[in-house]
């Protein structure tokens, strides 16, 4: 099983069932360190926190596959669990998505993204 970090869409158990056979959805969490911005689709960029939830299922890519991870939308990064395990989350660039932010850095998308988690305290935790 993989555990992911959705604040959007996949918040919704309608939704995740449409697209899953096998999940669990877990309490509310807060991740810290991104914020959740919305365009065409909402995405996360640095600073400030978000809230979602922590789901759980084999069939990670069928999520890949929904958040168009092939077409470059979204990018899937592995951010720390503050209970020690870690979480995968997608994260959208936000010039594809229209949406009014921006990562720091130069080059790829992708390569953006890892760098500032690598350089920044971002951690994903239960909300209290």
């Amino acid at each position: 099983m993989t555990r992911v970090f959705v604040y959007g869409t996949l918040t919704d158990s309608e939704r995740v069932a449409s697209l899953l056979d096998g999940y669990e959805i877990g309490p509310p969490a807060i991740l810290r360190g991104l914020h959740r911005v919305d365009g065409r689709y909402p995405t996360l960029v640095p600073g400030g926190d978000c809230e979602g939830r922590l789901l759980e299922t084999a069939e990670i890519d069928r999520l890949d596959a929904y958040e168009g991870l092939d077409s470059g939308l979204y990018v899937r990064v592995s951010i720390p669990v503050s209970d020690g395990d870690g979480a995968e989350c997608y994260v959208g660039d936000p010039t594809l998505l229209d949406a009014d932010a921006h990562w720091p850095g130069t080059g790829p998308f992708d390569d953006r993204v890892r760098s500032y988690l690598d350089d920044h305290d971002v951690e994903i935790g239960r909300k209290e």
